[in-house]
Protein backbone atom coordinates (compact mmCIF):
# COMPACT_ATOMS: atom_id res chain seq x y z
CA UNK A 1 0.00 0.00 0.00
CA UNK A 2 1.61 3.79 -1.03
CA UNK A 3 1.97 5.96 1.94
CA UNK A 4 0.72 9.51 2.42
CA UNK A 5 3.36 12.02 3.77
CA UNK A 6 2.42 15.17 5.12
CA UNK A 7 5.26 17.91 4.04
CA UNK A 8 4.59 21.31 5.98
CA UNK A 9 5.21 24.53 4.51
CA UNK A 10 4.70 23.83 0.82
CA UNK A 11 5.33 26.73 -0.70
CA UNK A 12 9.23 26.86 0.27
CA UNK A 13 12.32 26.14 -1.02
CA UNK A 14 13.23 23.14 0.68
CA UNK A 15 9.77 21.33 1.57
CA UNK A 16 9.15 21.74 -2.83
CA UNK A 17 12.14 20.01 -3.36
CA UNK A 18 11.28 17.09 -0.71
CA UNK A 19 7.68 17.23 -2.66
CA UNK A 20 9.39 16.91 -5.76
CA UNK A 21 11.16 13.80 -4.46
CA UNK A 22 8.52 11.96 -2.55
CA UNK A 23 6.16 12.28 -5.75
CA UNK A 24 9.43 10.70 -7.74
CA UNK A 25 9.71 7.90 -5.46
CA UNK A 26 5.55 7.26 -5.68
CA UNK A 27 4.25 8.98 -2.30
CA UNK A 28 1.10 10.03 -1.72
CA UNK A 29 2.30 13.66 -1.04
CA UNK A 30 -0.01 16.13 1.15
CA UNK A 31 1.18 19.67 1.82
CA UNK A 32 0.30 22.90 3.72
CA UNK A 33 -0.13 26.13 2.27
CA UNK A 34 -1.39 28.99 4.71
CA UNK A 35 -3.74 29.99 2.25
CA UNK A 36 -6.05 28.23 -0.10
CA UNK A 37 -4.83 30.69 -3.40
CA UNK A 38 -1.20 29.22 -3.05
CA UNK A 39 -2.36 25.64 -3.99
CA UNK A 40 -1.86 26.35 -7.54
CA UNK A 41 1.36 27.97 -7.64
CA UNK A 42 2.42 25.12 -5.48
CA UNK A 43 0.96 22.85 -8.10
CA UNK A 44 2.94 24.74 -10.82
CA UNK A 45 6.61 25.05 -9.25
CA UNK A 46 6.44 21.27 -9.09
CA UNK A 47 4.88 20.59 -12.04
CA UNK A 48 8.19 21.65 -13.36
CA UNK A 49 10.13 19.20 -12.27
CA UNK A 50 7.52 15.86 -11.86
CA UNK A 51 4.02 15.50 -13.31
CA UNK A 52 2.14 15.31 -9.51
CA UNK A 53 -1.09 14.07 -10.92
CA UNK A 54 -3.54 13.02 -8.44
CA UNK A 55 -1.41 12.01 -5.35
CA UNK A 56 -0.58 15.82 -4.70
CA UNK A 57 -3.14 17.18 -2.22
CA UNK A 58 -3.39 20.47 0.04
CA UNK A 59 -4.32 21.22 3.49
CA UNK A 60 -4.76 24.85 5.14
CA UNK A 61 -2.75 25.37 8.27
CA UNK A 62 -0.78 27.80 9.71
CA UNK A 63 2.21 27.46 12.40
CA UNK A 64 0.43 30.15 14.15
CA UNK A 65 -3.02 28.69 14.59
CA UNK A 66 -4.11 25.30 15.93
CA UNK A 67 -6.80 25.34 12.89
CA UNK A 68 -6.19 22.85 10.33
CA UNK A 69 -3.35 20.51 11.69
CA UNK A 70 -5.31 17.53 12.61
CA UNK A 71 -7.34 17.97 9.40
CA UNK A 72 -3.50 18.22 7.31
CA UNK A 73 -2.27 15.32 9.43
CA UNK A 74 -5.16 13.01 9.18
CA UNK A 75 -4.77 10.08 7.05
CA UNK A 76 -0.84 10.44 6.90
CA UNK A 77 1.69 7.62 7.55
CA UNK A 78 4.74 10.01 7.91
CA UNK A 79 5.35 14.20 8.55
CA UNK A 80 8.29 16.47 7.51
CA UNK A 81 7.75 19.27 9.10
CA UNK A 82 9.77 21.51 6.70
CA UNK A 83 8.12 24.84 7.58
CA UNK A 84 9.63 27.51 9.58
CA UNK A 85 9.66 31.56 9.67
CA UNK A 86 12.52 33.22 7.76
CA UNK A 87 13.96 36.53 8.66
CA UNK A 88 16.60 37.75 10.45
CA UNK A 89 14.92 39.84 12.90
CA UNK A 90 17.20 41.16 16.05
CA UNK A 91 16.01 42.24 19.48
CA UNK A 92 12.55 42.47 20.34
CA UNK A 93 11.41 41.39 16.93
CA UNK A 94 12.94 37.80 17.45
CA UNK A 95 10.13 36.74 18.97
CA UNK A 96 7.62 37.32 15.78
CA UNK A 97 10.15 34.06 14.50
CA UNK A 98 10.91 32.47 17.43
CA UNK A 99 6.85 31.82 18.97
CA UNK A 100 6.15 30.64 15.36
CA UNK A 101 8.89 28.51 15.08
CA UNK A 102 8.13 26.59 18.61
CA UNK A 103 4.54 26.57 19.01
CA UNK A 104 4.35 25.29 15.22
CA UNK A 105 6.51 22.84 15.60
CA UNK A 106 4.84 21.75 18.95
CA UNK A 107 0.91 21.87 16.53
CA UNK A 108 2.54 19.71 13.94
CA UNK A 109 4.19 17.30 16.88
CA UNK A 110 0.68 16.90 18.53
CA UNK A 111 -1.31 16.51 15.54
CA UNK A 112 0.79 13.64 14.52
CA UNK A 113 0.54 11.62 17.87
CA UNK A 114 -3.57 12.36 16.79
CA UNK A 115 -3.04 10.72 13.84
CA UNK A 116 -0.92 7.84 14.66
CA UNK A 117 1.76 8.69 12.15
CA UNK A 118 4.79 6.21 12.03
CA UNK A 119 8.00 9.31 12.38
CA UNK A 120 8.21 12.97 12.01
CA UNK A 121 11.06 14.63 10.39
CA UNK A 122 11.76 18.35 11.17
CA UNK A 123 14.34 20.41 9.21
CA UNK A 124 16.43 22.33 11.99
CA UNK A 125 19.52 23.66 10.91
CA UNK A 126 23.34 23.81 11.67
CA UNK A 127 22.39 26.62 13.95
CA UNK A 128 21.05 24.78 16.36
CA UNK A 129 24.37 22.64 16.66
CA UNK A 130 27.19 25.54 16.59
CA UNK A 131 29.47 27.55 19.16
CA UNK A 132 29.50 30.88 19.97
CA UNK A 133 30.79 33.21 17.03
CA UNK A 134 33.67 34.41 19.20
CA UNK A 135 35.41 31.46 19.81
CA UNK A 136 37.98 30.21 17.50
CA UNK A 137 37.68 27.80 14.40
CA UNK A 138 35.60 24.72 14.95
CA UNK A 139 34.49 21.37 13.62
CA UNK A 140 30.66 20.36 15.45
CA UNK A 141 28.42 17.40 15.27
CA UNK A 142 25.68 16.70 16.33
CA UNK A 143 26.33 16.13 19.67
CA UNK A 144 26.70 20.34 20.19
CA UNK A 145 23.92 22.68 21.13
CA UNK A 146 23.58 26.14 20.46
CA UNK A 147 23.17 28.53 23.30
CA UNK A 148 20.30 30.09 23.14
CA UNK A 149 21.18 32.69 25.18
CA UNK A 150 24.05 33.56 23.00
CA UNK A 151 23.91 37.67 22.02
CA UNK A 152 25.12 37.22 18.43
CA UNK A 153 22.36 34.90 17.42
CA UNK A 154 20.06 36.15 14.83
CA UNK A 155 16.21 35.55 15.54
CA UNK A 156 16.20 32.92 12.53
CA UNK A 157 19.14 31.37 14.47
CA UNK A 158 17.78 31.40 17.70
CA UNK A 159 14.36 30.15 16.31
CA UNK A 160 15.80 27.04 14.68
CA UNK A 161 17.58 26.51 18.42
CA UNK A 162 14.41 26.94 20.72
CA UNK A 163 12.44 24.91 17.90
CA UNK A 164 14.59 21.93 17.98
CA UNK A 165 14.94 21.53 21.57
CA UNK A 166 10.77 22.11 22.08
CA UNK A 167 10.68 19.38 20.07
CA UNK A 168 13.07 16.80 21.68
CA UNK A 169 11.39 18.17 24.71
CA UNK A 170 8.17 16.93 23.66
CA UNK A 171 9.62 13.66 22.30
CA UNK A 172 12.01 13.22 25.73
CA UNK A 173 8.44 13.87 27.62
CA UNK A 174 6.84 10.31 26.23
CA UNK A 175 4.60 12.80 24.79
CA UNK A 176 5.35 11.17 21.13
CA UNK A 177 3.82 8.34 21.42
CA UNK A 178 4.56 6.02 18.59
CA UNK A 179 5.76 9.07 16.52
CA UNK A 180 9.79 8.58 16.23
CA UNK A 181 11.36 12.04 15.61
CA UNK A 182 13.96 12.49 13.60
CA UNK A 183 15.97 16.01 13.17
CA UNK A 184 17.71 17.43 10.22
CA UNK A 185 20.86 20.31 10.52
CA UNK A 186 21.42 21.29 7.36
CA UNK A 187 23.80 24.11 6.09
CA UNK A 188 23.20 26.82 3.38
CA UNK A 189 21.34 25.22 0.91
CA UNK A 190 21.55 25.86 -2.82
CA UNK A 191 20.60 24.23 -6.15
CA UNK A 192 17.82 25.02 -8.67
CA UNK A 193 14.22 26.65 -8.10
CA UNK A 194 11.20 25.69 -8.76
CA UNK A 195 9.70 28.71 -9.09
CA UNK A 196 10.41 32.58 -8.12
CA UNK A 197 8.81 32.62 -4.52
CA UNK A 198 10.83 31.52 -1.13
CA UNK A 199 14.15 31.27 -2.44
CA UNK A 200 15.74 31.15 1.19
CA UNK A 201 19.65 31.47 0.89
CA UNK A 202 19.59 31.15 -3.13
CA UNK A 203 19.28 35.02 -2.80
CA UNK A 204 22.97 34.87 -1.97
CA UNK A 205 23.58 33.89 -5.45
CA UNK A 206 20.83 35.89 -6.86
CA UNK A 207 22.33 39.23 -5.74
CA UNK A 208 26.06 38.31 -7.42
CA UNK A 209 24.79 37.32 -10.14
CA UNK A 210 22.62 40.42 -10.21
CA UNK A 211 25.69 42.84 -9.70
CA UNK A 212 23.72 44.03 -6.54
CA UNK A 213 27.45 43.38 -4.56
CA UNK A 214 29.95 45.91 -4.38
CA UNK A 215 32.30 42.74 -3.32
CA UNK A 216 32.20 39.70 -1.42
CA UNK A 217 32.58 39.84 2.21
CA UNK A 218 34.72 37.62 3.98
CA UNK A 219 31.50 35.15 5.06
CA UNK A 220 31.34 31.61 4.35
CA UNK A 221 28.79 29.14 3.61
CA UNK A 222 28.93 24.74 4.19
CA UNK A 223 26.87 24.30 0.61
CA UNK A 224 24.60 21.49 0.97
CA UNK A 225 22.39 20.41 -2.30
CA UNK A 226 18.35 21.21 -1.56
CA UNK A 227 18.24 17.77 -3.81
CA UNK A 228 20.83 15.78 -1.68
CA UNK A 229 18.93 17.64 1.54
CA UNK A 230 14.96 16.27 0.21
CA UNK A 231 17.20 12.85 -0.51
CA UNK A 232 18.36 12.82 3.09
CA UNK A 233 14.81 13.50 4.59
CA UNK A 234 13.13 10.79 3.07
CA UNK A 235 16.33 8.46 4.26
CA UNK A 236 15.14 9.86 7.58
CA UNK A 237 11.93 9.48 7.04
CA UNK A 238 12.40 5.31 6.21
CA UNK A 239 15.12 3.78 7.67
CA UNK A 240 14.99 2.31 11.33
CA UNK A 241 18.17 3.65 12.86
CA UNK A 242 17.38 7.37 12.07
CA UNK A 243 14.90 7.49 14.64
CA UNK A 244 15.67 9.68 17.72
CA UNK A 245 18.62 10.72 16.20
CA UNK A 246 19.86 14.58 14.73
CA UNK A 247 21.43 14.28 11.05
CA UNK A 248 23.72 17.40 10.25
CA UNK A 249 23.33 17.57 6.17
CA UNK A 250 26.44 20.09 5.06
CA UNK A 251 28.96 19.74 2.09
CA UNK A 252 31.95 21.94 1.24
CA UNK A 253 32.87 24.95 2.86
CA UNK A 254 33.13 27.85 0.66
CA UNK A 255 33.88 31.68 1.21
CA UNK A 256 31.92 33.92 -0.70
CA UNK A 257 34.71 34.56 -3.10
CA UNK A 258 34.93 31.58 -4.11
CA UNK A 259 31.45 31.37 -4.43
CA UNK A 260 31.86 34.06 -6.95
CA UNK A 261 34.50 32.60 -8.77
CA UNK A 262 32.53 29.07 -9.31
CA UNK A 263 29.76 31.42 -10.74
CA UNK A 264 32.16 33.32 -13.18
CA UNK A 265 34.15 29.68 -14.14
CA UNK A 266 30.42 27.96 -14.48
CA UNK A 267 28.56 30.66 -16.12
CA UNK A 268 31.20 32.95 -18.22
CA UNK A 269 29.61 35.95 -19.47
CA UNK A 270 26.14 35.48 -17.86
CA UNK A 271 28.60 36.00 -14.69
CA UNK A 272 29.45 38.90 -15.81
CA UNK A 273 28.33 41.17 -13.07
CA UNK A 274 29.60 39.13 -10.35
CA UNK A 275 32.16 40.98 -8.16
CA UNK A 276 35.70 40.76 -8.60
CA UNK A 277 36.87 42.36 -5.54
CA UNK A 278 37.18 41.64 -1.77
CA UNK A 279 35.01 43.95 0.34
CA UNK A 280 36.98 44.77 3.37
CA UNK A 281 35.61 43.96 6.92
CA UNK A 282 35.78 47.44 8.16
CA UNK A 283 33.18 48.38 5.28
CA UNK A 284 31.16 45.58 6.11
CA UNK A 285 30.48 46.61 9.48
CA UNK A 286 30.44 50.41 8.15
CA UNK A 287 27.36 49.28 5.72
CA UNK A 288 26.14 47.06 9.01
CA UNK A 289 24.97 50.34 10.54
CA UNK A 290 22.66 51.13 7.96
CA UNK A 291 20.99 47.55 6.63
CA UNK A 292 19.45 45.76 9.05
CA UNK A 293 20.50 42.65 6.75
CA UNK A 294 24.23 43.16 6.95
CA UNK A 295 23.86 43.92 10.55
CA UNK A 296 22.82 40.47 10.58
CA UNK A 297 25.77 38.97 9.00
CA UNK A 298 28.15 41.14 10.12
CA UNK A 299 29.30 38.75 13.28
CA UNK A 300 30.03 35.61 10.68
CA UNK A 301 32.83 37.55 9.13
CA UNK A 302 35.90 35.73 8.68
CA UNK A 303 34.28 32.71 11.23
CA UNK A 304 34.72 28.94 10.15
CA UNK A 305 32.74 27.24 12.07
CA UNK A 306 32.13 23.92 10.23
CA UNK A 307 29.45 21.10 11.09
CA UNK A 308 30.17 17.37 10.15
CA UNK A 309 27.90 14.99 8.09
CA UNK A 310 29.98 12.41 9.20
CA UNK A 311 26.56 10.45 10.78
CA UNK A 312 24.20 10.84 7.96
CA UNK A 313 26.51 9.54 5.70
CA UNK A 314 27.97 6.60 8.10
CA UNK A 315 24.10 6.05 9.33
CA UNK A 316 22.30 6.62 6.22
CA UNK A 317 24.30 6.53 3.42
CA UNK A 318 23.94 9.93 2.45
CA UNK A 319 25.95 11.96 0.16
CA UNK A 320 25.94 15.50 -1.22
CA UNK A 321 27.02 16.68 -4.56
CA UNK A 322 29.42 19.10 -5.43
CA UNK A 323 29.18 22.39 -4.51
CA UNK A 324 30.41 23.82 -8.03
CA UNK A 325 27.74 21.57 -9.65
CA UNK A 326 25.01 22.50 -6.76
CA UNK A 327 25.95 26.51 -7.29
CA UNK A 328 26.08 26.22 -11.53
CA UNK A 329 22.79 24.57 -11.48
CA UNK A 330 21.24 26.89 -8.68
CA UNK A 331 22.67 30.17 -11.19
CA UNK A 332 21.01 28.36 -14.38
CA UNK A 333 17.60 27.78 -12.73
CA UNK A 334 17.58 31.68 -11.70
CA UNK A 335 18.39 32.56 -15.05
CA UNK A 336 15.68 30.39 -16.83
CA UNK A 337 13.24 31.74 -14.47
CA UNK A 338 13.93 35.24 -15.41
CA UNK A 339 15.29 36.40 -11.95
CA UNK A 340 19.00 37.27 -13.22
CA UNK A 341 20.21 37.79 -16.62
CA UNK A 342 21.38 34.70 -18.33
CA UNK A 343 20.00 32.47 -21.08
CA UNK A 344 21.34 29.29 -19.60
CA UNK A 345 18.57 26.89 -18.93
CA UNK A 346 17.89 25.15 -15.47
CA UNK A 347 19.12 21.45 -14.53
CA UNK A 348 16.17 20.06 -12.05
Amino acid sequence: MTESILVTGGTGFVAGWCVVELLRRGYEVRTTVRSPSRRDAVREAVARAVEPGGRLTFAVADLTSDAGWDEAVAGCDRVLHVASPLGTETGRDQDALIGPARDGTLRVLRAAVGAGVKRVVMTSACAAASPPLATADSVSDESRWTDTDDPTLNGYRRSKAVAERAAWRFAEAGDAGAAALTTILPGAVFGPVLGAANRGSVRVVERLLAGRMPGTPRIGFEVVDVRDLADLHIRAMTAPEAAGERFVATGEFLWMAQMAQVLRDELGDAARKVPTRALPDLAVRLMARLDPGVRAVAPYLGRRHLHSAAKAERVLGWRTRAAVTTLADCARSLAAHGLVPGRHGSTP
